[in-house]
């Protein structure tokens, strides 16, 4: 059979050949496959096929009387080819040649072996020896595929879809996954619609591999996050159109099990005395799910409850974080040594004559013998940089008697500082609608009488005040916040309803609150004397008289404030009231009367916007009106009165149009603080409602009451809102103008 393989392949090897020849000779053909029959002349074994000629080039296979006629050609072709097969009488040959390759193949030496086909045997192959290796990768089960849950897609932009499962319970913080990956992730901050493929699934690959940390962060070590990228290129729209689509990343993210906390280690933690409190503080326990941000917050909970109980100098060393994953489970390891509880001892200043112990244990809001608290050293730092004397201080605990016996021990706080420029000269010049032109001097020592004994020099030359003052200022006199303040000046004022010539003495001590320390409460007294000669502003050309007083007068107030910031408040209420009893001499007669005010606002928040009211009523008990010095009557009207109107502007006029001021007032202002977004939401914008109405009489009749209406925008920053407001008044008189604008810092009210 394998002889006849052999012929048979070279009839349609000499067919090929006789083809490309034309048909020119085939009897000659079959005599050369005749000739090769006698069993002699075929060596043994049969020779391997011949391989077919090389075709010659088409140029060459084509002859040129074809081209005149290529159908006749191509038909002739054909028939030739037809003519080429073999005949029967020579398939009867191959036949002959096939019997004798089989019989004249001479038997080699050695072994005996088949001489046809049918004696053919194939010898047994030895069965190889079990691999041990094997075996047991076959004992291996395969794993059980596991169906995969139902996801859920949040769209995160226009490129980029994060799919969680459907089910909550299985990724119960992916609202706060998606807010910090939006943060973090490298396609949302590098996002463009000019984006390419490659550019897109680089930055894909980077946030893969952010979204894997992520879910490590959460407590999901075996989670997995599969990538797909899409669009790019040309697709139907649906309509028979080719168009492009944008590239777009998609992630399907599939938490897994999430690892818990197993054992904690918090060190020598256990030898404070505080031990319950402090491991309280640490909120972390055994089987409670695991989360990176939770060690850090933790941490910082138990650094803050050591400072608070009274451990100056504890340590907490990094935390080491050791996963199981078998267990699925990890143990945390923060090294912590208390270093033994304190109380405050003394204050000791590198500076007594600038600055004593005793003025700054005045200023601290600790007492010897408490324990100690970090806050309130951090507060005495603080409490120092406010007063303007230094420009850096250092405030640390020093070690005077060693805890022992679980008696704590005892710290002094020693105080380090650099003084400041105590002299200050300053200077400005500005124009306002009000106050004309103005131009204003002072020159100031913040420490001419120490400690924090200032005394300061102030002029102003206007066109409608000029204004000469000498003001002595004690700082955290006998208490934190509190001062001391005298004042001395001459004045010559004309406002909208005043035209006075003052000499005054005024002596005030007070609690204040301020932006270090707001309080909720707060409060002043104090005592004023002077003489002044004045009239109300003549503005109808017909001149009056000026008239002297001399009053004497104590005043007091008290502030309750609950709200939440003391320039920009959106929460809480404040309450303050003031009594100012007076006595007044003129021309010969003697006048006694009460000044009172009490002043009320509230803030609320309703999502970002905050709605504020105010109202505030005054009134001058036991004196008529006409009775009492102008500067000392009750006005209305400005930035922080009635918007829309000028200073003073609001209130009974007499026949010639002068302002006359009135023995009673009530206001009432809303305003709505709504944030806008832009500038990082620094920018508010303010629409407001405001009344006010001023009667002669002590008890308010609202004979005159003006509206104002406007809108105003304010400018967060650091140290309050810049505040611009532009109102109208809504029933304006003949002396009040269309539009008035206010700026001033802080808010209205």
């Amino acid at each position: 059979m394998a002889g006849l393989c052999a012929v048979g392949a070279l009839v349609p090897a000499e067919a090929y050949a006789r083809q490309q020849e034309q048909q020119e000779e085939p009897d000659e053909v079959e005599e050369d496959v005749v000739e090769q029959a006698p069993a002699e002349q075929i060596p043994a074994p049969a020779p391997p096929p011949v391989p077919p000629p090389t075709p010659r080039s088409l140029e060459e296979l084509i002859p040129e009387a074809a081209l005149g006629n290529t159908e006749e050609w191509a038909q002739q072709g054909i028939a030739a080819t037809s003519a080429a097969e073999p005949e029967p009488e020579a398939e009867a040959d191959v036949e002959d040649v096939a019997e004798a390759v089989e019989t004249q193949i001479e038997e080699p030496a050695g072994p005996a072996v088949a001489t046809s086909f049918d004696d053919f045997q194939i010898p047994e192959i030895e069965r190889l020896e079990t691999d041990p290796e094997v075996e047991a990768l076959v004992a291996i089960d395969a794993p059980d595929l596991i169906e995969l849950p139902e996801l859920e897609e949040f769209r995160v932009s226009n490129e980029l879809i994060l799919a969680f499962p459907a089910d909550n319970d299985r990724f119960p913080e992916r609202t706060d996954f998606v807010t910090r990956f939006r943060a973090l992730s490298t396609i949302e901050a590098l996002e463009s619609r000019a984006d390419t493929v490659p550019q897109l699934a680089a930055r894909a690959r980077a946030d893969e591999q952010l979204l894997a940390d992520m879910l490590r962060t959460y407590g999901y070590y075996n989670g997995e996050v599969a990538r797909q990228l899409s669009g790019g290129r040309r697709g139907d729209n649906g309509e028979g159109e080719r168009v492009d689509t944008d590239p777009q990343v998609r992630f399907d993210i599939l938490p897994g099990d999430r690892y818990a906390f197993a054992d904690i280690d918090l060190g020598a933690l256990d030898t404070a005395p505080d031990y319950d409190a402090l491991r309280d503080a640490f909120g972390i326990q055994t089987g409670d799910p695991l989360q990176s941000d939770l060690i850090v917050a933790e941490e910082a909970d138990l650094r803050l409850a050591l400072g608070e109980t009274g451990y100056p100098f504890a340590t907490i060393e990094a935390p080491e974080l050791l996963i199981d994953h078998a267990r699925k489970e990890g143990d945390l390891s923060l090294p912590v040594e208390p270093g033994g509880k304190y109380v405050f001892g003394g204050i000791a200043s590198e500076d007594p004559r600038f600055l004593s112990n005793r003025h700054l244990a005045r200023i601290a809001r600790f007492e010897e013998g408490e324990v100690y608290q970090a806050s309130l050293q951090a507060d005495l730092r603080r409490a120092i940089l406010a007063t303007g004397l230094v420009t850096s201080v250092s405030v640390s605990p020093r070690e005077i008697v060693p805890p022992e016996e679980g008696e704590p021990g005892e710290v002094e706080i020693d105080i380090e500082f650099d003084r400041a420029p105590l002299r200050t000269i300053a200077g400005a010049i500005g124009y306002g609608t009000e106050d004309g032109f103005k131009v204003e001097a002072s020159w100031e020592h913040r420490n001419l009488l120490p400690p924090e004994g200032s005394l300061r020099l102030r002029g102003i030359f206007g066109t409608r005040e000029q204004l000469a003052s000498i003001t002595y200022k004690k700082n955290n006199f006998l208490g934190r916040d509190q001062i001391l303040t005298v004042d001395t000046y001459a004045s010559d004022i004309v406002t909208e309803a005043v035209d006075a010539r003052t000499v005054a003495v005024r002596g005030s001590f007070e609690k204040v609150s301020n932006l270090l320390f707001q309080k909720p409460f707060s409060w002043q007294v104090g005592a004023e004397a002077l003489y002044s000669d004045e009239r109300n502003r003549v503005i109808g050309g017909v001149p009056r008289p000026r008239q002297t007083y001399t009053i004497f007068g104590l005043f007091g107030s008290a502030t309750l404030d609950t709200s939440d910031d003391l320039l920009d408040p959106s929460e809480g209420f404040r309450l303050t009231g003031f009594l100012a009893p007076e006595v007044s001499r003129s021309l010969g007669e003697e006048t006694f009367y009460l000044r009172a005010q009490g002043d009320a606002s509230y803030y609320q928040s309703i999502g970002s916007t905050v709605l504020a009211g105010r109202i505030r009523a005054a009134t001058i008990q036991g004196a008529e009106v006409f009775r009492i010095a102008p500067s000392r009557r009750l006005y209305a009207g400005g930035g922080g009165s009635v918007r829309g109107y000028g200073f003073q502007g609001v209130g009974p006029r007499n026949d010639f149009g002068e302002a006359t001021g009135g023995a009673s007032l009530v206001e009432v202002a809303v305003e709505a603080r709504i944030q806008t977004g832009l500038l990082d939401g620094a920018v508010e914008i303010v629409p407001f409602f405001d009344a006010g109405s001023v009667s002669i009489e002590s008890i308010p009749d609202f004979r005159f009451i003006q509206y104002g209406a406007g809108v105003g925008v304010r400018y967060k920053t650091t140290f309050g809102p810049i505040r611009v407001d532009v109102a109208a008044p809504l029933n304006p008189t003949q002396f009040d103008a269309p539009v008035v604008v206010y700026v001033s810092l802080g808010q209205a009210f």
